[in-house]
């Protein structure tokens, strides 16, 4: 693959911090944190900005953690917005008042994505580890939607909200969010330590496709779903991140530079750094973004699929972490795997008790 072949990202996801108040016990952060002692300067930042909107990305999501933990984020997010990036903040809502929140709109942020746990004020409680998280969300939330900043709300599902559902989009109705995001709990990191407690049901995944189908069709035109769905109960495997390095990139805090959240786990590969490259390198010719592009490194059964540009073979880390082959095929497929690998029905599902059964995530 080469500069000629390989098209321009389009989205740049800036995970400026892992410091976050929640403690969830999915989440898409490493095991390993990264601290705050090695997180990139706002200078080197708004370098990264200016980098990944010459080489053609349009959109900026700044992500964590939790990015209001950084003191700089207005400045963060007026330096995106002087690169002439669309400026989407993913928060918890968590540590940032009415006063901060119009700073950071005055400052260039477009958009904001805000995470919901839980529509049961409980089952927040449960999972963030922090007492009144959904009260204070659903406070920032009608902060957002008063100055009429538009709203997504990313509501991460598993075995213990899904019953929930149709909760969770009427409330996305009511919070007057333009877009919600159903999703499934993917099974890497935090969440892997916590399957048997966050892992739905067959009947649970059965039934959420079947509420979101609905749910499209009667609100089509006034609110856009997304929709992750189990995909350990997939036929197929999901598209992950759209294919290995095609349309986004991550910088972590420290700013390595990754093509998927999970990749630190293939540890065989090398990922640069944007202390030391320019983003237009590492996209085009880094070893570790090259190393699942195209067809070349599939095994038979992939390359010769007509699915092949529509999963472009799924989720390597996933391969890696079942299979102990990061080029085999996703564990998902059905056709490379007729026997699920994903499901092991010799695990013990717990019926959640006490928190102390939850493996958090630290604040830091």
């Amino acid at each position: 693959m080469n500069q000629v072949t390989t098209p321009a990202p389009q989205v740049l996801l800036a995970e400026v911090t892992h410091r976050c108040p929640l403690q969830c016990p999915y989440c898409s952060n490493p095991t390993e944190l990264i601290k705050k002692d090695v997180e990139l300067s706002t200078a080197d930042w708004a370098r990264v900005f200016e980098e990944s909107a010459e080489l053609g990305v349009l959109q900026v999501s700044i992500s964590g953690g939790e990015p209001a933990a950084r003191r700089d984020l207005t400045e963060l997010i007026g330096a995106a917005h002087e690169a002439d990036l669309y400026v989407n903040l993913i928060t918890s809502g968590i540590g940032i008042t009415k006063d901060r929140l119009n700073d950071l709109v005055g400052a260039g942020c477009d958009h904001i994505q805000l995470s919901l746990q839980d529509v049961d004020p409980d089952g927040a409680k449960l999972i963030s580890n922090l007492n009144k998280s959904l009260e204070r969300k659903l406070e920032f939330a009608k902060w957002v939607t008063d100055i009429s900043v538009p709203l997504t709300v990313n509501a991460v599902m598993h075995r213990l909200n899904l019953d929930r559902l149709p909760e969770t989009i009427k409330l996305a109705q009511e919070l007057g969010a333009r877009r919600l995001e159903i999703a499934n709990v993917q099974y890497h990191g935090w969440a892997a330590l916590n399957k048997n407690l966050l892992m739905p049901t067959q009947e649970q995944s059965d039934r959420t496709n079947q509420i979101v189908k609905e749910a499209r069709e009667s609100l089509e035109g006034q609110l856009l779903i997304d929709y992750v769905p189990v995909d350990h109960y997939a036929e197929y495997p999901k598209p992950c991140m759209n294919g290995w390095g095609r349309v986004a990139l991550i910088v972590a805090p420290d700013g390595s530079v990754l093509p998927c959240h999970n990749a630190t786990t293939l540890t065989h590969l090398a990922f640069p750094n944007v202390i030391n490259h320019s983003l237009e390198n590492v996209w085009y010719e880094s070893d570790a973004f090259n190393a699942y592009r195209g067809d070349t490194w599939m095994h038979d059964i992939c390359r010769t699929c007509d699915r092949k540009e529509i999963d472009f073979g799924g989720c390597r880390c996933q391969a890696l972490s079942i299979l102990g082959d990061a080029s085999a095929a996703d564990p998902v497929c059905s056709r490379a795997h007729p026997h699920a690998l994903v499901i092991d029905d010799d695990t013990q599902v717990l019926e959640l008790v006490e928190p102390d059964l939850i493996t958090y995530r630290p604040n830091a």
